[in-house]
């Protein structure tokens, strides 16, 4: 009989590429982990590791066994769902992105305070291109996540993604400065978020349609930059409203060629999708969401 435990560290391995990311993700020692990656092996049979250059690798009996170790993990979870009813609810974790984190995440658990008091709710802010892998990887039991028009963001087996609505994105500048088309922004200054995210490789691209490239002359991950370098008249950008939660914005806003708008969704695992716990916690945020979508302007 195999140990849960070590089917786990294998199967983090088989997504992680290392013993020191599987190490670091589920806070053991290196030394810890490859020690029962080892037991594992004795209780396997069979060679489930091998040298490559410094690090290690799975057999092809190594990976077997990392996906037979994912169909049990599932198996697992939703064993643990089940009985949620006569055990009382797990701490449901939550990975938000941060304007979600900001917005969004307090008043659903204003909400989840009156409907399920007893409920524990962990929150991480984490952006999208890490928090979906990490959901994938068990570390999160759902995440608040967004993609952008004609930026689909990739669809993992096992992973159900479920809309909250749109959030639209609009031009932001000084206060002092009226509304400004986009393609009359071309000599300006621009905030934009790092190189890498979908959020960058689409505000590129709309400037680029526009007729320009860009001076980004800042890069921040952190969008409150984003709204104090634009207040303080030394850039441009391109901002969603969920920004602003239910206040109006301080900034002159402006409406991008088409009136885009970015999507946002929950994401959960299929193994967990029957978890009360997880369905509350899910269904206050959906609720949170359209209560801004409401006020908002």
């Amino acid at each position: 009989m195999f140990e849960l435990r070590r089917l786990r560290l294998l199967h983090e391995l088989s997504l992680r590429g290392t013993i020191a990311e599987v190490a670091a993700s589920l806070s053991y020692s290196p030394s810890t982990v490859s020690q029962q990656l080892a037991l594992l092996e004795r209780e396997a049979g069979v060679a489930l590791l091998e040298p490559d250059g410094r690090r290690v690798r799975l057999t092809p009996q190594g990976r077997m066994l990392a996906e037979h170790a994912a169909r049990a993990l599932d198996l697992d979870e939703r064993a643990r769902a089940a009985l949620t009813a006569h055990t009382g609810w797990q701490p449901v974790r939550l990975a938000a992105m941060p304007t979600a984190a900001e917005t969004i995440v307090p008043a659903a658990l204003t909400l989840l305070a009156e409907r399920a008091p007893e409920l524990r709710v962990e929150l991480a802010e984490l952006a999208p291109e890490e928090s979906l892998f990490e959901l994938w990887a068990r570390r999160f039991d759902l995440v608040i996540a967004e993609q952008y028009p004609g930026y689909t963001r990739e669809r993992r087996d096992g992973v159900v993604h479920e809309l909250l609505g749109d959030d639209p994105i609009r031009i932001a500048l000084p206060s002092l400065e009226p509304p400004t088309p986009l393609a009359q922004l071309r000599d300006h200054a621009w905030v934009m978020e790092p190189e890498g995210t979908a959020a960058r490789q689409w505000a590129v691209q709309q400037c680029r349609a526009a007729g320009f490239e860009p001076d980004v002359r800042f890069d921040a991950a952190d969008l409150t930059a984003h709204v104090r370098l634009i207040a303080a008249g030394h850039a441009v950008g391109m901002l969603p409203d969920l920004i602003w939660g239910d206040e109006p914005s301080p900034l002159t806003v402006a409406d991008l060629p088409g009136s885009p708008v970015r999507e946002v969704f929950t994401a959960v695992r299929a193994a967990s999708r029957d978890d009360e716990a997880v369905e509350l916690v899910r269904a206050a945020l959906a609720d949170a969401f359209a209560a801004h979508r409401r006020v908002s302007p």
